[in-house]
């Protein structure tokens, strides 16, 4: 049955690596970019992040700390003792996210589908082709009610450094996983994201993990993004045919 579902995780695969001009006609034409030059700006004088956006591959689904040494990670004993049995990929069907459940923050930036941002007056959002999830990421100076209701993806509001967009997001519900591997989350956990175009066609992503009900101190992992010129988001059907291909290894589909 496993080697079925990847079998058609495969294919479901292949069929969301289609570009976006696959899905629709009339589209115009547009200048290949020099990915290389100089991030655009709004009107604000702030970076526009507009675009589509993917990591190259799934290797930080899979460990979101792969660039750190093993006991880099500042564990709780309970924490360590479960991301100790997860580890081995026994317990991945246990993981949420392979029952078509949210990755959560930040995990789900991590995911090589693309996601697009769209920068509002009061607002950024992100649209997740994984799954179809989106965030609304307010920049308007409102704060988190503490006595939200804990959601899977936490609660994010947005303010500029600089050209960069940090990102604070809270009221979590503490079940969602980090990675692959299964380093546990608490509903304590707040999550720090900063967002820099380093260029036309790059972007890097420092991310903060601040849970102590998980974890002993807060610690950091980065990452990067690309941007994927002519690609949309298209909608992801999380299905019993394909709830495992999250977990699929290798390099995303070729954009």
């Amino acid at each position: 049955m496993r080697t079925l579902l990847s079998i058609a995780g495969v294919s479901v695969l292949s069929l969301a690596g289609m570009p976006s001009w696959a899905q629709w006609i009339k589209v115009p034409a547009a200048p290949e970019p020099k990915l290389t030059s100089p991030a655009p700006r709004l009107a604000n004088g702030k970076p526009d992040f507009s675009g589509s956006w993917s990591p190259d591959d799934n290797r930080y689904l899979r460990d979101i700390a792969l660039d750190m040494k093993p006991d880099d990670v500042p564990f709780q004993p309970w924490a360590k003792a479960l991301f100790d049995q997860r580890k081995d990929g026994l317990h991945s069907l246990e993981d949420p996210d392979a029952h078509c459940l949210p990755q959560g923050v930040p995990k789900i930036d991590a995911v090589a589908y693309p996601w697009k941002f769209i920068q509002t007056p009061i607002s950024v959002v992100i649209i997740y082709e994984t799954f179809t999830y989106w965030r609304q990421i307010f920049t308007d100076g409102r704060e988190m009610n503490p006595d939200a209701n804990p959601t899977w993806m936490g609660y994010s509001t947005g303010k500029w450094e600089g050209d960069t967009f940090v990102v604070d997001t809270k009221g979590f519900n503490g079940k969602a996983w980090l990675d692959q591997l299964g380093r546990p989350t608490s509903d304590r956990m707040h999550v720090i994201e900063r967002f820099r175009r380093v260029d036309y066609g790059h972007m890097k992503i420092d991310i903060t993990i601040d849970d102590p009900g998980a974890y002993t101190s807060p610690w950091k992992v980065s990452e990067e993004a690309h941007l994927r010129p002519g690609w949309e988001p298209q909608e992801f059907i999380c299905n019993e045919n394909n709830k495992d291909l999250p977990h699929l290894p290798g390099k995303a589909p070729e954009f």
